[in-house]
């Protein structure tokens, strides 16, 4: 563009529109904040566009789902009131002696707009706005939370766009209940019945690799060396998780007597690691001394107590020459 030029505009009235009833209802909702969480609130921020609006205020801790669903109902109360909104240019002095909220750190001429809704909302503004709060149909918070100390964020939509939200919500909720094969009535229920139903299995999972573990660790106590009269255990099992590795270390080592046991397993990727130490060898040999030169063969580091320690490691293609150090390692320190 150039200065002269001649230039057509041309406002959507579609996009424009949308923006006007999210513009309103932040009006709508700033008052509901102020009568539910109390007077401290004040704007810190807002963002108003045709597709939703985010208000920034202060408040002291999170608003509970309770507060959120009081604050909606509240805005479409009013709402449903289908106050005029009423705008005036008045002086400033006349404007505040009104009760008309002002925005944080805004700068105010002598003659300002002031937009009215009913009783419930007088403020100082100057953007576009609804002729009749009815307009904005419906109000639906879609997000809350903290976004700095002592400021926090609701995110909401008004009009089409709160209905679209609303619609898809429903959507979402008839899905689960298909896959669970009930209505959205009992949806509870199944989901409940459901989480228990894993926790169970997940309990049962547990038990199934920990007496598979006990059985892995029969036959490995019997590859046992000895190592200046010590039992040493360096061995690989897959298909268990740290806890069943543990598990499996203190049989082991209850087996083997006076040993030194390193065992390793694999799952995505990852390592993991855990060494034992009988303590009749604490004094000479530390668990943790010798996980963490195993665990660096493998990309991980890791710690314990001289009789039990574990790590962990990203390099799966280590872990041979990891095991592979442990007989060596406790020759070097009985030597």
């Amino acid at each position: 563009l150039s200065v002269g030029d001649s230039v057509a505009a041309q406002v959507d009235d579609t996009r424009r529109h949308a923006t006007a009833l999210n513009h309103s209802a932040t009006h709508l909702l700033h008052a509901a904040l102020r009568q539910t969480l109390g007077d401290h609130v004040q704007q810190k921020g807002s963002l108003v566009g045709p597709e939703r609006l985010r208000f920034d205020f202060s408040h002291f801790e999170p608003v509970t789902r309770a507060q959120l669903l009081a604050i909606e109902r509240l805005v479409n109360r009013e709402i449903r009131k289908n106050h005029v909104v009423e705008t005036r240019i008045m002086d400033l002095e006349d404007a505040k002696a009104t009760g008309a909220a002002a925005l944080f750190g805004e700068k105010y001429g002598d003659q300002v707009r002031v937009l009215r809704m009913g009783d419930f909302s007088t403020e100082l503004c100057g953007g576009t706005h609804v002729k009749a709060v009815g307009d904005i149909g419906l109000f639906k918070i879609v997000g809350e939370g903290g976004i700095a100390s002592g400021v926090r964020r609701i995110e909401a939509m008004s009009g089409a766009g709160a209905l679209d939200w609303v619609e898809a919500d429903e959507d979402r909720v008839l899905r689960l209940a298909g896959l669970l094969k009930g209505g959205r009535d009992d949806l509870d229920d199944r989901v409940a019945t459901l989480i228990e139903r894993g926790r169970t299995l997940e309990k049962e999972l547990d038990q199934i690799k920990s007496r598979l573990a006990s059985s892995a660790g029969k036959d490995l106590a019997s590859q046992a060396v000895a190592v200046g009269g010590i039992k040493v255990l360096a061995a690989r099992i897959d298909g268990v998780d740290p806890k069943a590795l543990r598990e499996t270390l203190d049989q082991i080592k209850d087996q083997l007597g006076s040993a030194v046991v390193v065992l390793a397993s694999t799952a995505d990727g990852k390592v993991s690691l855990a060494a034992g130490v009988t303590k009749d060898l604490t004094d000479r040999l530390k668990a943790g001394d010798l996980i963490r030169e195993v665990a660096a063969k493998v990309g991980g580091k890791g710690g314990g107590r001289p009789d039990m320690a574990q790590a962990g490691g990203t390099d799966p293609a280590g872990l041979p020459a990891a095991l592979g150090l442990v007989e060596d390692w406790v020759r070097q320190r009985l030597a």
